[in-house]
């Protein structure tokens, strides 16, 4: 194995603190990152733009101030990738997830993801794959295409953070961003092999303009894809934390890597194999009930649930497509300030799945949106009432294996899971259920069906991410995951 190659897939924690001791240099990193995506990034499709002018002058100058010996952020040094689907950084790229007419569009801002984590020591290098607007759970698009699953590059890395998970899974940085609004964050890290945490609402702000509400319906958030539960906790500590500008913003800090050290003994669990009304692959179902009984293994106590949803999965998952709309109809209308009247000039660079949402919305009644949310307290109101009786709730991340790449930009998931017809662009994926409440969840490898990663979800009481971290860790603990694709070293342990 190559010193370059045991950079890139060095964790978090052990890069910043090798620089911190000046083992490493924030240039040699840097470099050791760039040599891995360009020798990498052709195959797996998951980096779409590479800001490494910007990133080596961050790097010189993170390597004068570990010499001179001044303070150093958690991360100093240590690369990230931030995601296409909004602006990341001033004057880079800004396509939204590869939407083909805004291929010279620019970033008139930077994001609060590459503030913070900038704030905090790390260096953006490049920007990762999305699918348009994010609204759907694989990833692929007109532009730039799909981004393929370190696994099997046949199959897809899952969406919508998939250019960040599959970058993650392959050692091309150590951790990237993840945006979720209905799983973007667990369903990619489940497919990729993975850990993805999408905190509290709140826990993460969001500080999005001119509409400060705007990430409530569904529920929004950003977050850490990694490679192991110690580096969201770090990632957290600087991520996370109170901002004016966000009128939901949690103002507790919770000591996210002393979670680490938790036990969930005497914690109560629910564990549901379907969330009621999800159909499940058998594969898929047989791999979490084998990883559930590690809970039980670490003294908590494990009971199978039903959690009371009566409405069909298919309206469920319609529901979140209508919720999330009138976001993406303001999403295309305020391109129009930039120049890019996409709907009128150029349709065609959207899906067709996704015009017909857009055109639904247009035609959305005030009554109908109301009556939605009421539909929405519902589950939310399901959740509440189990929260109240558990700590956690554990299940499938994704019902399903991934899917097969398509060569039109438009690959989506199965329209069918174990018999069962369901909608290809999120019908799969149980993880929205979290976004209608805004409860903490993870995704934790948990286990391959023929060489293919299978993702648990964790997911616990609305400003309990300690437990939900804990449970991830001492799962870890006993169920250490170890890269077994292509683009891994042999025996590479994280």
């Amino acid at each position: 194995m190559s010193s370059d190659l045991g950079i890139t897939f060095m964790s978090v924690t052990d890069l910043a603190a090798r620089i911190r001791k000046r083992e490493l240099s924030p240039v040699e990193v840097i470099e050791a990152t760039i040599d891995r995506i360009d020798s990498t990034n052709n195959d797996l499709n998951a980096v779409v733009y590479r800001g490494y002018e910007d990133a080596r002058k961050a790097a010189r100058q993170a390597e004068v101030a570990v010499m001179a010996g001044e303070e150093l952020g958690p991360l100093h040094g240590v690369p990230t990738l931030a995601k296409d689907l909004g602006d990341a950084k001033t004057g880079w790229p800004s396509t939204h997830g590869g939407i083909r007419s805004l291929a010279g569009n620019v970033a008139q801002g930077d994001s609060l993801f590459a503030g913070r984590i900038e704030r905090a020591g790390g260096i953006v290098i490049g920007l990762s794959n999305s699918p348009v607007m994010g609204m759907r759970g694989t990833c692929d698009n007109g532009l730039f295409g799909p981004t393929r699953n370190p696994y099997d590059l046949v199959l897809n890395s899952g969406g919508s953070s998939g250019g960040a998970a599959a970058a993650v899974s392959a050692g091309l940085v150590a951790f990237a961003e993840g945006t979720d609004g209905g799983g973007s964050i667990r369903i990619p890290a489940a497919w990729c092999g993975v850990y993805g945490f999408k905190a509290s609402f709140g826990r993460v702000p969001f500080v999005g303009r001119p509409n400060a509400f705007m990430s409530t319906a569904p529920f929004l958030h950003t977050g850490p894809i990694v490679r192991t539960v110690e580096d969201a906790a770090l990632i957290l500590t600087a991520l996370a934390g109170w901002d004016p500008r966000d009128p939901f913003a949690l103002e507790d800090e919770p000591d996210y890597l002393g979670a680490l050290q938790s036990s969930i003994k005497g914690k109560r669990i629910a564990y549901s194999p379907n969330y009621d009304v999800f159909p499940v692959d058998p594969q898929v179902r047989s791999v979490i009930r084998d990883a559930v009984g590690v809970f039980e293994d670490l003294g908590g106590i494990v009971e199978e649930v039903t959690l009371g949803i009566s409405h069909d999965q298919r309206e469920l998952n319609d529901l979140w497509c209508r919720l999330i709309t009138p976001l993406n109809l303001n999403g295309i209308e305020s391109l129009k300030t930039l120049g890019y009247d996409i709907l009128r000039d150029s349709p065609e660079d959207l899906p067709p799945q996704y015009r017909g949402w857009l055109e639904y919305g247009q035609r959305q009644t005030a009554q109908e949106v109301f009556s939605d949310h009421k539909l929405r307290t519902e589950i939310f109101d399901v959740m509440r009432k189990l929260y109240a009786r558990y700590d956690l709730l554990v299940g499938p991340t994704v019902c399903c294996l991934p899917v097969a790449n398509t060569d039109d930009g438009n690959t989506v998931g199965p329209s069918e899971v174990d018999g069962i017809a369901v909608d290809p662009l999120l019908g799969w994926c149980p993880t929205y259920l979290q976004n209608f409440s805004g409860n903490p969840a993870a995704s934790i490898p948990a286990g391959e069906v023929n060489g293919v990663p299978v993702g648990l979800q964790i997911a616990g009481r609305r400003g309990a991410d300690v437990d939900v971290l804990a449970a991830s860790a001492r799962l870890y603990e006993l169920r250490p995951w170890r890269y077994t694709h292509t683009f891994a070293p042999d025996g590479d342990q994280v």
